[in-house]
C-alpha cells in the first residue's frame, strides 16, 4: 500500500508532474548510468519530453529539473536559492556533471527537446533519457513516465523506487468501502486505520515525527507566500497578492463574520503563490493543487477549540487515506483527467480531513470527502501559458473554501448519502477518459486559448 508519505512529498514549484517527477526521473538515470557501468562511456545526455510535458513543459520548468536531477539534486533537499545560477552554469558550459562524477555535453536548448505533437503509450507526462558516446552511438536509453504528485514510473509501467517493499498493512484497502469495513471491523477512524498500517513499516514516533514535517514545511510554504512580493515568474506578470492581503487582514481584522474566508483564502494563495515562484511546497496531493490541504489544516489550527499537533498528524493521515482511494482507482494527475484530480482530489481530502478532526464518523468523513469532489467533476486544466498561475492560484482558494463547507454539510448529517465515494471517483475517472485533451494541462483549450497573454 502507499504511504502518508508517498502522498505528501516536500519538493519544489511549481508542478509535481512537470517538475518534481521530472527531477527524479533524470536524477535515477543518471544513477541507472552509473550503476551499470555505462557513466564511462558517456559523452552527452539527451532528453525528450513529450505530451503534456511537451506542451506545457518549458512553463513549468521541467528543463530546469531535468538538468538538477542529471546534477544528483532531490526535489525535497534542493537549494531553491541556489537553482538559477546552477543552471545558468550549465546553459553558459554546455556541459552537466552527472550523479555519479562524470561531466559530459547538455546543450539545454538543443538536448532537451520539447514534442508538442507526439506522445508515449503510457501516459500523457512521458520522458525518454538517451546517453550517447564519444562517437555519437546509443549507450542506454531509458523511458519514465511522472504520473502526477511527483510518482515516476517505468516503461513497464512499475514504479521506479529503491527501496525495498514495505510489510504489509494489518489494514490494507483500495476503495472507499474497504475502509469503511476496516474502521468498522477494528472500530477505528479512519487516520488510526491509517497509523496502524503506518506502523508496520516503521515505528509510531517516527510516523508522527515524519507526519509533523510535512505539516511543517507546509507552514512555513504559507509564512513565506505572506512575505514575499513582486511578479511571479513566466512572462504573464502577474503579482503577487498574498502579502498585501495578509497586511489588510492584520491591520482591519473587522466584524465582518465572513473574514474567516478571507484568512482560508491568503492561506491558499500564499502556498500556490510561492509554489508558481519555484519555491519548497508539498506535494497535496500535487504541487498544483498544492494550498488545499494546508489551507483547510490553518482553518482547523486557528478557529477550531482544542486543535493541536496530534489533530493536525489525524487531518493528514484521513487525507492520504483518501488519497490512496482516488491514486488506486483514478489519477491524480490533470494530464491525465483534468483538474478534478488536483484541487479536487484536494478538496476531497481536505474535506474528509477536516470532517475528522471535527468529530466525524468514518461515515461522515466518506460523506464530506464524496462531496469535496462531486463539486469538483469535470473541473478542467487549462492554464494560460502553461504556467501553474492563473487560474491554478485562485483555484485553490476556492477549492479550500469548498472543502470546509463540504465537511460542514456532512456533518450535519449522519453519514448516509445517495452517492458513495466509490462511485464519485470512478465517476471522476469517467469524467476524465471522456474530456478533451486540450483541456488536461496542454495549455490548447478553455482560458489558455481565451485569454490574450500581456
Amino acid at each position: 500500500m502507499l504511504s502518508v508519505f508517498d502522498i505528501f512529498k516536500i519538493g519544489i514549484g511549481p508542478s509535481s508532474s512537470h517538475t518534481v517527477g521530472p527531477m527524479r526521473a533524470a536524477r535515477r538515470f543518471a544513477e541507472h548510468l552509473a550503476s551499470t557501468g555505462d557513466l564511462a562511456r558517456t559523452a552527452a545526455v539527451k532528453v525528450e519530453l513529450f505530451g503534456s510535458l511537451g506542451h506545457t513543459g518549458r512553463g513549468h520548468g521541467s528543463d530546469t529539473a531535468i538538468i538538477l536531477g542529471l546534477e544528483g539534486a532531490d526535489p525535497e533537499t534542493v537549494d531553491v536559492d541556489g537553482i538559477a545560477a546552477r543552471v545558468a552554469a550549465v546553459a553558459a558550459a554546455g556541459k552537466v556533471t552527472l550523479a555519479g562524477g562524470r561531466t559530459v555535453e547538455l546543450l539545454p536548448a538543443q538536448a532537451i527537446v520539447f514534442h508538442r505533437r507526439e506522445t508515449l503509450p503510457l501516459h500523457p507526462n512521458g520522458m525518454r533519457f538517451s546517453a550517447v558516446g564519444p562517437d555519437g552511438g546509443a549507450v542506454a536509453e531509458k523511458i519514465y513516465y511522472s504520473i502526477g504528485g511527483g510518482f515516476v514510473i517505468g516503461a513497464d509501467g512499475a514504479p521506479v523506487t529503491t527501496g525495498a517493499a514495505a510489510p504489509t498493512p494489518p489494514y490494507p484497502f483500495s476503495t472507499g468501502a474497504a475502509l469503511l469495513e476496516a474502521c468498522a471491523s477494528s472500530g477505528f477512524s479512519m487516520s488510526t486505520v491509517m497509523l496502524e498500517n503506518e506502523r508496520a513499516a516503521r515505528p509510531e514516533a517516527e510516523v508522527r515525527a515524519g507526519v509533523l514535517r510535512v505539516w511543517h514545511a507546509m507552514e512555513a510554504s504559507i509564512r513565506r507566500g505572506c512575505e514575499r512580493e513582486g511578479i511571479l515568474p513566466g512572462g504573464l506578470k502577474v503579482r503577487r497578492r498574498a502579502a498585501a492581503l495578509h497586511r489588510k487582514l492584520r491591520a482591519e481584522p473587522g466584524a465582518d463574520p465572513l473574514v474567516i474566508m478571507d484568512w482560508v483564502n491568503l492561506f491558499a494563495l500564499a502556498v500556490n503563490e510561492e509554489n508558481a515562484a519555484g519555491g519548497r511546497v508539498v506535494t497535496a496531493p500535487t504541487n498544483g493543487a498544492a494550498g488545499v490541504v494546508p489551507a483547510v489544516i490553518m482553518y482547523y489550527r486557528r478557529y477550531i477549540p482544542n486543535a493541536d499537533d496530534d489533530g493536525t498528524i489525524r487531518f493528514l493521515l484521513t487525507a492520504a487515506a483518501i488519497a490512496i482511494l482516488y491514486k488506486e482507482n483514478a489519477s491524480i494527475s490533470g494530464a491525465e483527467v483534468g483538474c478534478q484530480g488536483e484541487v479536487g482530489v484536494a478538496c476531497s481530502m481536505a474535506a474528509g480531513a477536516l470532517a475528522e478532526v471535527m468529530g466525524g464518523t468514518p461515515a461522515q468523513v466518506e460523506n464530506a470527502a464524496e462531496i469535496g469532489m462531486e463539486h469538483n467533476l469535470g473541473l478542467t486544466c487549462d492554464p494560460i501559458g502553461g504556467l501553474v498561475q492563473v487560474p491554478c492560484i485562485e483555484r485553490n482558494a476556492m477549492g479550500a473554501v469548498k472543502a470546509i463547507n463540504a465537511a460542514r454539510l456532512a456533518l450535519q448529517g449522519d453519514g448516509s448519502h445517495k452517492v458513495s465515494l466509490d462511485k464519485v471517483i470512478k465517476t471522476m475517472r469517467d469524467t476524465g477518459r471522456d474530456m478533451s485533451s486540450k483541456y488536461k494541462e496542454t495549455a490548447r483549450g478553455g482560458l489558455a486559448v481565451n485569454i490574450i497573454e500581456c
